[in-house]
């Protein structure tokens, strides 16, 4: 993102990408212009977080006649970055790895996984949609040549502490975490994550005891 968004919550950060891409498909329907309840019902966040989120960056939009998708698209678009192309590295080339490599961001054209690593050695030199699968002792080699800041982390919990450091040592900025394990890095690195057995238990829990649906404000 750029440095605009550091001065605003990062919570709000998080959402910037939900509005972008209804926004593009609101303009691949043609649509012009879209209210803040529009979007709200879209993307389950209630209006005023919406209109909030919006104010962060002045006045995207006017009183009673709403949004202009064109422009809200153009504005994300440079906000986010989206006219650069980020270059992620995988590692990690299990099931989910795979899956990772097989999807490859296809609906979003500025994020692509342009290497891959694995210990197994029926997947070296190999291809899969077009990514080559690394051996991991060529780890910091590779992401050095190839000028990648960003790893989705895909690996057995037991060793993802020593592969993130080995990631930092390689000048490695931020970390997609799928692995249970909470990782020691640097400040300056950046660690999102997402483990996903955590995440279920915690949709049934809500399920159980919180039956009714609300749109929830996150700070």
């Amino acid at each position: 993102m750029s440095n605009e968004t550091t001065k605003i919550p990062q919570a709000t950060a998080k959402r910037l990408p939900l509005y972008y891409r209804f926004l593009k498909n609101l303009h691949s329907s043609g649509k012009q212009r879209v209210s803040s309840a529009e979007l709200s019902e879209a993307v389950k966040v209630d209006s005023a977080t919406i209109r909030r989120d919006f104010s962060y960056f002045g006045a995207l939009g006017k009183k009673g006649y709403g949004y202009n998708v064109n422009y809200l698209i153009s504005f994300f678009r440079k906000t986010l970055d989206q006219d650069e192309l980020t270059r992620v590295a995988l590692i990690g080339v299990g099931n989910l790895g795979t899956a990772f490599l097989n999807y490859n961001f296809l609906k979003n054209n500025n994020t692509k996984i342009a290497c891959a690593f694995d210990v197994d050695p029926e997947k070296m030199g190999t291809t899969i949609r077009e990514v080559p699968v690394h051996h991991m002792d060529d780890l910091e080699q590779v992401l050095a040549e190839s000028n990648i800041s960003v790893a989705i982390l895909t690996v057995p919990a037991p060793v993802a502490q020593m592969i993130t450091d080995r990631l930092v040592n390689a000048n490695i900025k931020g970390i997609l975490n799928f692995t249970p394990a909470r990782l020691n890095v640097p400040p300056l690195i950046r660690v999102h994550h997402i483990d996903l057995a955590v995440e279920l238990q915690s949709l049934i829990y809500f399920l159980k005891h919180y039956p009714t649906v609300e749109i929830e404000e996150e700070e």
